[in-house]
């Protein structure tokens, strides 16, 4: 299978997981780690070897570029090149070139990208899942709280049935008259 077709693949299967996961009023942090938690779980349930906070290819900007960025979850799979993942509520252009030169590495790069829509799409190969988030004030006036409902696939509602009606004809009344005889 071509790495194009496995990040599809993939990237379809992890937002399936992501589709299920469901909080509320949980901070920008908080949803951030949950996030990653149900990734490394995902990836763990496949029987692949789990990584958080691994060393990225990319190392850091100047000042601190002896140092690697890292990854928010890597994965090591038996049976394909590795998974890398990134866990974001914004557009950092950092995050793409990461991203980008973990993909010219020969990884899988994915992209969970969370919040209130509005989703910039990533140049390819980074494959993008979001996950859509509600969020307001925090009601103890310390910034903002995210929440959101699980997706699942529900059938509609049952409706009531129709019966039939007869159909009644309304009597249509003339316009009435304006004052001073016009129409």
């Amino acid at each position: 299978m071509a790495v194009g077709e496995d990040g599809e693949r993939l990237a379809a299967s992890l937002a399936d997981r992501l589709d299920a996961v469901g909080f509320t009023n949980l901070t920008t942090d908080q949803v951030t780690a949950r996030l990653i938690d149900e990734v490394a779980d995902w990836a763990g349930k496949r029987g692949w070897r789990v990584y958080r906070r691994a060393a990225s290819v990319l190392p850091l900007p100047p000042p601190m570029s002896a140092q690697q960025s890292v990854l928010d979850v890597a994965c090591a799979r038996p049976d394909g090149p590795p998974v890398v993942v990134e866990i974001d509520h914004g557009t950092r252009r950092r995050t793409w070139e990461k991203l980008l030169a973990e993909a010219d590495a020969g990884r899988v790069a994915l992209w969970v990208r969370w919040g209130a829509a509005r989703f910039t799409a990533p140049p390819p190969p980074i494959r993008m899942v979001t996950c859509e988030v509600s969020r307001r004030p925090d009601p103890t006036g310390q910034g903002r709280v995210h929440s959101r409902l699980p997706r699942v696939n529900r059938l509609p509602p049952a409706h009531s049935t129709v019966r039939a009606v007869a159909a009644v004809e309304l009597p249509l009344l003339p316009p009435p008259e304006l004052p001073g005889g016009g129409a």
